[in-house]
């Protein structure tokens, strides 16, 4: 049951937003940017990034939700997504890609935790300055988007359909909406 009154209708972040849009539209705007933008990782490369913070954090209706936008989004699917969420080295992903993972879960843990020795396997696996920068701010956001919704005990569903629903959508509309 949620802290605060939210409406029991609405899962997850949807019902913080609805709570306080003056907070969701500049929220709903990283998202965008950080997942939609203009970048050289794809939406789903960006996406598996967000359900891999999240998975580490626990937070079920984060994880449901980007695992779900990044198998929409991402050559391989679910195959992908489970697998990387189970253990990075073995997932079906590039070096770069495994490489750039282990920089955002070592963000999930501490910031200080992101090594020049994790950079440089990024590095050395081709990743860019923007692309390590967006690893980090990605992770990082998701660690605030994990905490907020499970810090005020929002509705998670146990339906995976209701998580295969939201990553459609996200898949076609993005997060800009979101805030609006």
């Amino acid at each position: 049951m949620p802290h605060i009154p939210l409406d029991p209708a609405l899962p997850g972040i949807s019902a913080l937003f609805a709570y306080r849009p003056e907070t969701a539209t500049p929220l709903g705007q990283l998202a965008e940017v950080l997942l939609r933008g203009p970048n050289s990782l794809s939406v789903g490369e960006r996406e598996l990034i967000a359900a891999v913070v999240s998975n580490g954090n626990e937070c079920r209706f984060c994880t449901g939700s980007h695992a779900a936008a990044a198998a929409e989004t991402l050559d391989g699917g679910r195959a992908v997504v489970d697998a990387a969420c189970g253990g990075i080295d073995d997932a079906p992903v590039s070096a770069k890609i495994k490489a750039l993972l282990w920089i955002a879960l070592a963000v999930r843990e501490t910031g200080r935790a992101v090594t020049d020795e994790l950079v440089a396997a990024a590095r050395a696996e081709g990743a860019t300055d923007v692309e390590i920068h967006d690893t980090v701010l990605i992770a990082a956001s998701f660690c605030l988007f994990n905490r907020y919704v499970d810090g005020l005990a929002t509705v998670a569903p146990d339906d995976q359909a209701v998580y295969d629903q939201i990553g459609k959508r996200l898949a076609v509309d993005g997060y800009a909406r979101l805030g609006n």
